[in-house]
C-alpha cells in the first residue's frame, strides 16, 4: 500500500495516545504520551518521500528519527523491564541503533536515507506497537523512584532532542530542494501582538563580578549525566550583551569584508571558509542585491532585528573578533542566566525562526532561552569528577567529550520545558545546520 502525502501519514492506526487513567499533568506517564503525540503532530505536513530523504551525512531522515525514539523505548524500557514483551521487527536494531556499541551492528549515519524499507507506515505501525505496550508498562505500574519511570524519563527528554532534530533535518532538505518548499505556509500568528514589544535598540552590557561560583546541575529534577557534579569555578570579572547578535550586524560584518579577512579567523576556521567558499550564513541566498534566508516557512526576505543564526563557531569567533569582542565561556553564560524563568521563543510559540528581541530592561538579558542555541568558546569536556553512568546509557554523552564546543540556552525548535540553564548542547565547531547564534561576551571595564 502507497501512503498517500499528508493523509495516512496522519497518526491514527492503533495510537490511541491516551493514558489508562487520569494522571496529573507533572507525571511522567502524561509528559510520556503527550511527547510521543507531539513527534507524530511534527509529521503532519511531510510526505513519505519528505520522511525517507538524508539531506546530508549529519543529518537523518525524519523516518529515521521516529523509528529511533521508538526503538530507544523498547530496546531500554520494554525489553527489560515489561514482562511478555514481543518485539515488533528483529531486524529494526540493526536500522535504528544509533551509535550504542553495546547493542550491536547498526546502518552507517551517511547512509540511513537509503533505507527505503522498511517504509514509513511500517515505522508508524511499530511507533503504534509500541505505544500499545507503554501504555501497558503503566498499568502495571510506575513507581516513581524505579528503573523504569528513571529510563521513562531519559526517553522522554531523547524524543524531546529528536524533535528538534527533526525539524533541523527537514529545514537542511527543503533548503537543498531547488523549490525551497515550506514546512509549513507563512504565518504571522506568532508575530501577533509582538508589534509594540520589539525594538530594534543598540545592544546593553551586563556586569557581573568574578568570584568563585558553584555551577552544574544541584540533582533537583531531570538533567543530563554531561550537567554534573556540581562543582566550583573561579570565574574572572566580565559583562555579557542584554541579547543577540542580530541579522544587520552580521550583514555589516559581511559588507566588511568579515568572510575575506583572514586575521579575523581561527586557523581551522579559515581553512573551512576557503574550502567551502563561505559568504554568508548558511541558508542565506542573494537574490539581485537583497539577501534572502531559507526557513521553515519557505524562502524570506532576511529580517535585520532578528538573531543571526545557522552558524557555525567559527564563524561566531571570527564575528566577536570583527566587534572588538569575544564569546562567552559556558560558565559565564550559566551565570548570567542564573534565576531567570526558562521562557522564550521556543516550539510552543510556533514561530520556528528566530524573532526580534523585547524591549530592553536595565540589567536584564533577553534572549537567553530560545531563538537560537548560543556557541560558548567552552570545549566540551567532563566536569570534576564525572563518571558515565552505567550500561548503555553511559554511552550516551561521555564518549564525545572531545573537539566540539558547548553551547547554551535553547532554539525556536526546541520543546518548552527541555532546556535549563545547566544544560550543555554540544557540536563541532564548522557545523552550521544547526539554529546556532550568537552572543557577546567581554572582559569587565
Amino acid at each position: 500500500m502507497r501512503l498517500a502525502p499528508q493523509a495516512e501519514l496522519r497518526p491514527g492506526r492503533r495510537v490511541s495516545g491516551v493514558v489508562p487513567a487520569p494522571t496529573p499533568a507533572d507525571d511522567p506517564a502524561s509528559r510520556l504520551f503527550a511527547t510521543r503525540k507531539l513527534s507524530l503532530e511534527l509529521i503532519r505536513p511531510l510526505s513519505a518521500e519528505d520522511m525517507t530523504v538524508q539531506a546530508m551525512p549529519d543529518a537523518s531522515p525524519t523516518k529515521w528519527h521516529l523509528a529511533h525514539v521508538t526503538w530507544f523505548f523498547e530496546t531500554f524500557v520494554l525489553k527489560p523491564h515489561l514482562p511478555g514483551y514481543r518485539l515488533f521487527d528483529e531486524t529494526f536494531n540493526y536500522c535504528f541503533n544509533s551509535y550504542y556499541e553495546s547493542q550491536g551492528e547498526r546502518h552507517p549515519r551517511p547512509a540511513r536515507g537509503l533505507l527505503t524499507r522498511p517504509s514509513a507506515g511500517r515505522v508508524l505501525d511499530y511507533r503504534a506497537h509500541v505505544d500499545e505496550e507503554l501504555e501497558r508498562l503503566v498499568r502495571c505500574g510506575l513507581e516513581p523512584d524505579g528503573e523504569p519511570a528513571r529510563l521513562v524519563e531519559i526517553g522522554i527528554n531523547h524524543e524531546q532532542q529528536h524533535q528538534e532534530l527533526l525539524l533541523t533535518d527537514i529545514l537542511a532538505l527543503f533548503a537543498a530542494n531547488p523549490l525551497r518548499p515550506a514546512y509549513r505556509p507563512r504565518s504571522r500568528t506568532a508575530d501577533i501582538g509582538t508589534a509594540g514589544s520589539r525594538s530594534s535598540d543598540e545592544v546593553a552590557w551586563i556586569d557581573h563580578p568574578g568570584g568563585v561560583f558553584e555551577v552544574g546541575h544541584d540533582g533537583r529534577g531531570f538533567a543530563w549525566d554531561n550537567e554534573a557534579p556540581r562543582h566550583e569555578v573561579l570565574v574572572q570579572p566580565f559583562r555579557n550583551a542584554d541579547r543577540l547578535v542580530t541579522n544587520g550586524e552580521w550583514l555589516a560584518f559581511m559588507a566588511d569584508g568579515g568572510y575575506r579577512t583572514a586575521s579575523l579567523w581561527l586557523a581551522d576556521g579559515w581553512a573551512t571558509v576557503s574550502r567551502e567558499g563561505w559568504q554568508s550564513p548558511l541558508y542565506w541566498e542573494n537574490r539581485d542585491g537583497d539577501w534572502h534566508m531559507m526557513t521553515l516557512e519557505g524562502l524570506m526576505p532576511v529580517e535585520p532585528e532578528a538573531p543571526v543564526c545557522h552558524v557555525s563557531y567559527f564563524e561566531a569567533d571570527a564575528f566577536a573578533r570583527w566587534a572588538g569582542q569575544r564569546l562567552p565561556t559556558e560558565f559565564e553564560w550559566e551565570i548570567a542566566a542564573f534565576g531567570l524563568a526558562v521562557t522564550g521563543n521556543t516550539l510552543g510559540t510556533h514561530a520556528l525562526r528566530s524573532r526580534p528581541a523585547a524591549r530592553s530592561v536595565p540589567d536584564a538579558p533577553r534572549q537567553m532561552f530560545g531563538d537560537v542555541w548560543e556557541w560558548t568558546q567552552s570545549a566540551y569536556l567532563p566536569y570534576p569528577g564525572y563518571r558515565p553512568p552505567e550500561g548503555a546509557i553511559g554511552e550516551y554523552n561521555g564518549k564525545f567529550m572531545v573537539s566540539q564546543q558547548v553551547l547554551r540556552g535553547a532554539c525556536c525548535v526546541t520543546p518548552d520545558g527541555h532546556s535549563r540553564a545547566t544544560y550543555r548542547n554540544f557540536f563541532y565547531p564548522h557545523q552550521r545546520w544547526q539554529f546556532a547564534g550568537v552572543r557577546l561576551a567581554a572582559e569587565a571595564v
